[in-house]
């Protein structure tokens, strides 16, 4: 059963592409028509595409891997980073920070940085620096938390980025691209979909189209990550049940050992008395 239907998305205005004057040829294959001088997304194949999308990036999540959203624009950046908390993915919406994915290592320098400011700030000593010194530590801190606070548990390259603009995001596909990863993403008429892994063909600049979309695959996470966790579980209790049923064999033929034994000794022929 699709994950939403053709009047959900026509109410949201996800077929509104942009105008015909501004348009990327390469995403011919997904306009319906042209009205107005305004390019009509075809919502049939954005239904299939939505689909698609949203079976693999469940998997992802049921394989325990993480997907990073990238969504910086004004009517993006809120919507997105309150869908993406509630399935504890990683998500950048404020400016991306260059070399995020090229150079993780140097991100994960300026996290353990945050990390040591808190640690530094619950210490007595903090109270010994002078109240300047402390104000330009927690400044720093406060910058630090705006770029890289929401990524903060992301401690490998994610698995995948969900991108929300790509020709606003255009630094982070080229880095997801140069490492392989592959890019999930809202492709509206005016961006080029040949760098994408999974297009999703919509209005990319509509708030209500960005939060229904980004809502089904955040659901799709959550479906991803609660099989996840039943899957586990099960193996859990098929352990214990296994552990459980190895501990009464044990025991069962242990019983049996010692009753064979006293029915062998039973059965020794009582030396006469004299």
């Amino acid at each position: 059963m699709p994950r939403t239907n053709f009047q959900e998305l026509l109410d949201a205005g996800v077929h509104f592409g942009h105008l015909k004057r501004k348009w990327n040829p390469n995403m011919e294959p997904y306009v319906f028509m042209e009205k107005n001088g305004i390019h009509i997304i075809d919502l049939q194949k954005t239904i299939v595409k939505i689909d698609e999308a949203a079976a693999a990036i469940k998997q992802i999540a049921k394989s325990g891997r993480r997907i990073l959203f990238v969504a910086t624009k004004k009517q993006a950046k809120d919507l997105v980073s309150d869908l993406v908390k509630n399935v504890g993915m990683p998500y950048v919406t404020e400016r991306w920070p260059g070399g995020m994915l090229t150079n993780f290592p140097t991100i994960r320098k300026a996290v353990k940085k945050m990390i040591a400011i808190d640690k530094m700030a619950n210490d007595p000593s903090w109270t010994n620096l002078s109240k300047r010194e402390r104000l330009q530590i927690t400044r720093q801190r406060a910058k630090l938390e705006k770029i890289l606070g929401s990524i903060s548990d992301l401690t490998r390259l994610p698995a995948a980025l969900f991108v929300v603009d790509v020709l606003k995001e255009k630094i982070a596909v080229r880095e997801a691209k140069r490492l392989g990863i592959p890019v999930f993403a809202m492709v509206d008429t005016n961006s080029n979909p040949e760098d994408i892994d999974f297009v999703i063909p919509a209005n990319d600049d509509a708030s209500q189209s960005i939060k229904l979309i980004v809502g089904i695959m955040t659901d799709a996470i959550a479906e991803g990550l609660n099989e996840r966790k039943f899957e586990k579980d099960k193996e859990e209790a098929d352990a214990a049940a296994s552990r459980k049923a190895k501990k009464q064999a044990k025991a069962d033929a242990e019983a049996a050992k010692e009753a064979k034994a006293k029915e062998a000794k039973e059965a020794e022929p009582k030396s006469e008395e004299k």
